[in-house]
């Protein structure tokens, strides 16, 4: 049996549009969704949070070659399973700790830390110019999390059960997200919601890389889930090279993904290309 996710994408590719929501005071407006048609979520409003410059210069950014994400033996940054003997460890293997579902569970937990150590810091706020707002992260955390679920998928059934693992843990952050945020009442209802936006974005990014898609239609993605903020469907001449840089970002990480192995990725020992350096092409361990 497919799991959640898997099932909710299939299904969702099949819809016109979602309702409108807005999540409190201190929430975006995140406007009505049409997936089927990929529509905008609008961005804050200019006026509000004025827009940060970047000082880094994205038309030489995310042209090196693509490389493996995963963390050397020796990085201080990996996350081992402890390696008890004797008495502890018999215990311990009759706990089920060294169970494949404690297992998965565990990675699936580091696999997301990794995540979230992406798309928490300044960095990609600043280099792409973007106002650190709850709906500018919940995009870039879906994002980034379908870059994730889309290389565990390429595993087969056992990168699919993972995946599923690491979609609990996500969705029970964005929840604590949005309690945080000031929302309390109606929290299913909004969480029901975000979970709509959620697949229906994994629903149009895929459909952006599929082979008949044109290049530019992961472009046009980028901009109507993340940039923008007035319903357009493509990038005015002031933001095209701030998308075209997220752009291929997005595709040197599915490309780097794809080049770190099946190990790395189910015990969450890599790093998504690090931003925090003016030049983003080399990746440092």
């Amino acid at each position: 049996m497919l799991p959640r996710w898997s099932r909710a994408v299939i299904h969702l590719s099949k819809l016109r549009s979602f309702n409108s929501i807005e999540l409190g005071k201190d929430f975006s407006l995140i406007h009505r969704q049409s997936y089927a048609a990929v529509a905008p979520a609008p961005a804050p409003s200019a006026d509000s949070f004025p827009p940060t410059k970047s000082s880094v210069n994205l038309d030489k950014m995310f042209w090196s070659k693509p490389c493996s994400l995963a963390l050397a033996p020796y990085s201080p940054l990996r996350v081992e399973d402890p390696k008890y003997e004797g008495i502890r460890r018999i215990v311990l293997k009759m706990m089920l700790f060294y169970s494949k579902q404690s297992k998965s569970i565990r990675g699936a937990n580091v696999l997301y830390r990794r995540v979230l150590s992406q798309v928490d810091k300044p960095a990609i706020y600043e280099v792409f110019s973007l106002e650190k707002t709850f709906r500018m992260t919940f995009s870039l955390l879906v994002l980034h999390m379908w870059l994730c679920l889309r290389r565990l998928k390429a595993e087969g059934k056992d990168g699919v059960e993972l995946g599923q693992y690491v979609y609990e843990i996500y969705n029970h952050d964005v929840e604590l997200r949005v309690s945080k945020a000031g929302v309390n009442l109606l929290l299913t209802k909004w969480m029901k919601e975000l979970e709509k936006i959620f697949y229906g974005n994994i629903v149009a990014y895929d459909a952006a890389l599929l082979p008949e898609a044109t290049h530019e239609e992961l472009t046009e993605v980028i901009w109507r889930n993340i940039f923008s903020d007035d319903g357009t469907s493509k990038p005015d001449a002031a933001a095209l090279h701030t998308v075209q840089a997220m752009a291929r970002y997005v595709r040197r990480e599915i490309s780097c993904l794809s080049l770190t192995d099946k190990e790395a990725m189910f015990s969450g020992n890599f790093m998504f290309t690090p931003l925090e350096s003016s030049s983003a092409d080399s990746v440092r361990r």
